[in-house]
């Protein structure tokens, strides 16, 4: 839905900078046309104009988790995506878990999060692209440096450049591996099923399970 913009600014405060410029902070909004959910922006007004973005309501920097992904995994990588912007550390942390009960989800159920990562990687189960985007995980995780990212995934500790932007990926790309294509084929096998029933034709075999 497209929103129509119509902002009231008020401001907050007028501030000198070190060049004795003044500006002035201003916090601008509106309700939703849709839900009536008030929206704030911050600004800034003076010799230098800038739009800060929305302050409420939070947004993420990512799309969420397909509905086609479980509750409580898509709730962890939903939070991490929210959070990635103001605190890398909490998003890793949280990406991190998610990791971890995917794969244990899966049938990997290791206690440490490096050791489900080599185990899915040994088996094989993954196509190469994604099982290198995985591994990358690891060695970007930097596991052997900071021991308390093996053993306890909810841990808040430094995080490496891009570590919880690039745990998102990965986990976008699990998702879709594991969930979304698995059930969009479904869908497709029993459209094609109706219309072989309907001309009296066989069935497709079912899928092999994991």
């Amino acid at each position: 839905m497209e929103i129509h913009e119509a902002f009231v600014a008020y401001g907050l405060g007028t501030l000198t900078k070190r060049d004795r410029t003044n500006y002035s902070l201003q916090v601008a909004f509106m309700a939703c046309p849709a839900c009536d959910t008030p929206i704030l922006k911050l600004l800034q007004d003076g010799p230098e104009k800038i739009d800060y973005g929305m302050v409420f309501p939070r947004h993420s920097v990512r799309p969420l988790a397909a509905p086609e992904v479980p509750d409580e995994l898509a709730k962890d990588y939903n939070e991490a995506g929210l959070v990635l912007a103001d605190s890398p550390k909490a998003s890793a942390a949280l990406s991190r878990r998610c990791l971890q009960a995917l794969l244990r989800v899966q049938g990997f159920e290791q206690r440490d999060l490096v050791n489900a990562i080599e185990a899915v990687l040994k088996s094989g189960a993954l196509p190469s692209w994604l099982a290198e985007s995985l591994d990358a995980v690891r060695i970007i995780g930097n596991f052997a440096a900071h021991p308390v990212k093996n053993t306890n995934t909810g841990e808040i500790v430094e995080v490496e450049e891009r570590e919880g932007e690039w745990n998102l990926d990965v986990l976008e790309g699990l998702f879709d591996f594991y969930y979304v294509q698995p059930a969009r084929d479904a869908v497709r096998r029993a459209a094609l099923n109706a219309k072989l029933a309907a001309v009296g034709k066989p069935l497709l075999k079912s899928a092999p399970q994991n």
